[in-house]
């Protein structure tokens, strides 16, 4: 606390804002990352707070999400820590599933983000040796500026924060729609356009394949190499093989297997223009954090000639895209599928642990969650949301442990983690 009252000596500007005292670590984000932590955060007695932008939790599934979409891999995989899905959801919960069980989530473990606070900055103040988390909150005539203040800091935002929004020539003047495939809900609209789809991660693939089953004409933009790997094989998850046999196997022989098992299943995915990568499915993911695709009805839409596969993008011109190969495609809309990265950047003043991409610099060394004077990253692993989950899990017992030895209260659950600090008041 004598920190507290220096930092408010330094800062009589502090007076014009509101300026807030956290009993406790903030978290800035909502989503699963951030919901993991306070959930664990809140089993260890810490008291917290979550700020998030939007308007509700977890709001990349509820608001840039298309309608079809379902979890990737079985819901053991996707659970937050303390409460698995309920026995009654399928094996790939929906989307709407999905929020329903982030919203009951956050019911259980007492998680009451500040909505619509968007953080600005962040910085660690050498002095007192607390952080200060700067955000602004807008209604229709007002615009509140408030600063808390806070021992630890976790960074919650993850890596899809903010879409990616290539420069293509002449796609400015393009005349028909491009939308980013955050925006895409349904192949509804689109039944009988051609439509190029720039991207083919899993995002583009699924968009690719809703265009086709809603009667699109849909192209889809392939410019590197990529594995595509069936969702299932024989009725078992491929990424739950793949992780047992990690427990038994190198990860080289591992890869090995996933690509016979692939070629049964999906047959020869190269003649139709997606070349594999010298690397294997997991050492890839490893290695680069880049993330196979799980097929789940694309590839037979490409055999069957529904979904058009065509090289990189040289140029649009008017309602025409030029190829690298020097192939014209007429198009009416353009569905950009080119990906998310994170905003740590811009708002977090920070160089020690996070890189100019965003991410923790010491990601491969599995030490990606925790940076020093009290920072902290959770959901940054390219682990999805198991990674997030362990990351979370850890984030509470460091903070934890410390918690619990200066205040001397382990049976005793914190709650009111906030203090209003105007500094004339003290």
């Amino acid at each position: 606390m004598e920190n507290m009252f220096r930092l408010m000596d330094q800062d009589q500007d502090l007076t014009t804002n509101r300026c807030i005292w956290v009993n406790g670590p903030v978290i800035v984000g909502a989503g699963p990352s951030g919901l993991a932590t306070a959930a664990c955060l809140h089993e260890q007695n810490v008291p917290f707070v979550v700020l998030e932008r939007a308007d509700c939790i977890a709001s990349l599934w509820q608001k840039r999400t298309y309608d079809r979409l379902k979890l990737h891999l079985p819901k053991q995989f996707c659970q937050l820590p303390k409460m698995p899905f309920p026995e009654d959801f399928p094996e790939y919960p929906t989307k709407r599933q999905f929020i329903d069980y982030l919203e009951s989530y956050a019911t259980r473990f007492e998680i009451n983000p500040k909505f619509n606070e968007c953080v600005q900055t962040a910085r660690f103040d050498e002095t007192s040796g607390l952080w200060r988390v700067k955000t602004v909150s807008k209604s229709e005539s007002t615009q509140t500026e408030v600063e808390y203040i806070c021992r630890w800091l976790v960074v919650a935002t993850g890596e899809n924060a903010e879409r990616v929004m290539p420069e293509i020539d002449g796609l400015s003047e393009f005349s028909g729609e491009v939308i980013h495939a955050c925006d895409y809900k349904s192949g509804d609209k689109f039944a009988g356009k051609k439509v190029l789809v720039v991207g083919c991660g899993n995002s583009g693939m699924e968009v690719s394949l809703d265009l086709a089953n809603h009667f699109a004409k849909p192209s889809m933009v392939v410019r590197s190499s990529l594995h595509v790997m069936p969702r299932e094989v024989m009725g078992k998850s491929t990424f739950e093989l793949a992780m047992k046999m990690l427990r038994w196997f190198p990860l080289w022989l591992v890869d090995k297997i996933l690509l016979v098992l692939s070629w049964m299943v999906l047959g020869n995915i190269e003649k139709y223009g997606l070349k594999r990568p010298e690397m294997g499915p997991m050492e890839l993911k490893s290695v680069k954090g880049k993330t196979p695709v799980l097929d789940i009805g694309a590839i037979e839409k490409i055999r069957s000639g529904k979904i058009n596969v065509v090289p990189g993008i040289k140029r649009f011109n008017g309602n025409q895209v030029e190829l690298v190969n020097g192939e014209q495609l007429d198009v009416d809309s353009v569905v950009l599928a080119t990906g998310y990265r994170s905003n740590v950047p811009y708002w977090l003043q920070e160089n020690e642990f996070f890189a100019k991409n965003g991410f923790p610099k010491t990601v491969a060394d599995n030490n990606g969650w925790k940076g020093r004077t009290g920072l902290y990253a959770v959901g940054f692993t390219r682990k999805g949301l198991s990674g997030a989950a362990m990351d979370a899990v850890k984030i509470a017992q460091d903070i934890g442990s410390v918690w619990k030895l200066e205040t001397k209260q382990p049976t005793k659950r914190s709650r009111g983690s906030l203090r209003r600090c105007i500094s004339q008041q003290f």
